[in-house]
């Protein structure tokens, strides 16, 4: 592969997110707000602001709405110039209630037959697979049909032969697929990329293990099965483990004063994305995964205090808040919260 032009290149739908405002139900309100949400370009919008050169990969429909998609994308510096526009199909859609305990949060997909799940191999820009460092997927995708599966399937092995790495995200949703079908469909992915992630629920469930099972031993059943590829599997509050080769870390993070990480909270969605971010930043900028997982915990931690889906972070405030993670590890109190202030 000659120079790449991107860092990381990723394929996925990004929908119209609509809610509620808070702290209404959506059969209670009148109005909806609207947000611009997917996985892949949550996470290529952290990369862009953290500074690095990412592409987005999608398909359509080329209307207003579609459109509006892709600037919002673009206004944090990912390139959309590769995204495949549709005369014909719909935009995907997405419900969502926020959670308020003992009450969890809800999705309602309206995304059947969308530009995207019409998206098929022969439709691919094969130019910015050929030009990466990294291309990343996530289970989502591959759980959206034959079709997409196909041409997903497709990207990876353009992707690696032109030399780029693969780096996937399970992000599994019992609402697109159950657990043995995922498991079926993700196999080569989990088994081969050059970097997996996982949440620990989900992990032990692909597995197949107790869902009570030691950290370690998930990560280590993880590292056999891949070869001792660089793996990495969230813990919700308590942060990330991952391992490579035969080295396992474990990174905590700070609770943030006010933050509800369960499900509610101002910012709860695109935490993961904005994880698995901060991660691939590291393991781009070929620091030790120790390092890389805690520039994860940072971006997950400010993600979680933005409303949207997107992680409008700076790489200033990013790098603060590693230092206070930094600190946790050298052991302070792991009940340590930030506390926040105002820069002056």
């Amino acid at each position: 592969m000659n120079q790449p032009i991107y860092d990381l290149v990723s394929i996925g739908e990004t929908m119209l997110r609509f809610s509620p405002k808070s702290p209404l139900r959506l059969e209670q309100s009148s109005e909806l707000e609207t947000h611009v949400g997917g996985s892949e370009s949550n996470t290529l919008v952290g990369l862009s602001r953290l500074g690095l050169k990412s592409a987005w990969i999608s398909r359509l429909p080329s209307h207003v709405l579609g459109q509006s998609i892709a600037r919002n994308i673009a206004m944090h510096g990912v390139d959309t110039q590769h995204v495949v526009w549709s005369e014909s199909d719909r935009l995907g859609l997405y419900f969502f209630e926020p959670a308020s305990a003992p009450r969890s949060g809800e999705v309602i997909y309206d995304r059947k037959d969308s530009a995207f799940a019409n998206f098929s191999a022969d439709l691919l820009p094969v130019e910015p697979l050929q030009s990466t460092r990294w291309f990343h997927a996530t289970g989502i995708s591959l759980a959206l049909g034959p079709r997409t599966h196909t041409m997903m399937d497709t990207a990876r092995t353009i992707a690696k032969k032109s030399g780029s790495k693969i780096s996937f995200d399970f992000n599994y949703r019992s609402k697109l697929w159950d657990m043995q079908s995922a498991r079926e469909g993700t196999q080569s992915w989990v088994c081969e990329s050059d970097i997996v992630f996982f949440a620990k629920r989900d992990a032990t469930a692909w597995l197949g293990i107790p869902a009570d099972s030691d950290d370690r031993r998930v990560v280590d059943e993880l590292l056999t099965l891949r070869g001792g590829k660089a793996t990495v599997i969230t813990l919700g509050g308590r942060g990330a483990i991952g391992g490579e080769d035969d080295k396992t870390v474990y990174v905590r993070t700070l609770q943030l004063d006010g933050l509800d990480r369960s499900g509610g909270g101002v910012g709860r969605l695109g935490g993961g994305d904005a994880f698995s971010a901060g991660v691939l930043y590291g393991h781009l900028q070929g620091w030790s995964l120790e390092k890389s997982l805690r520039w994860g915990n940072a971006m997950a931690g400010i993600k979680y205090s933005i409303p949207g889906d997107l992680p409008v972070i700076q790489r200033s405030e990013v790098s603060r808040f590693v230092d206070q993670l930094e600190k946790l590890s050298d052991g302070a109190d792991g009940e340590a919260s930030l506390k926040l202030g105002v820069n002056r």
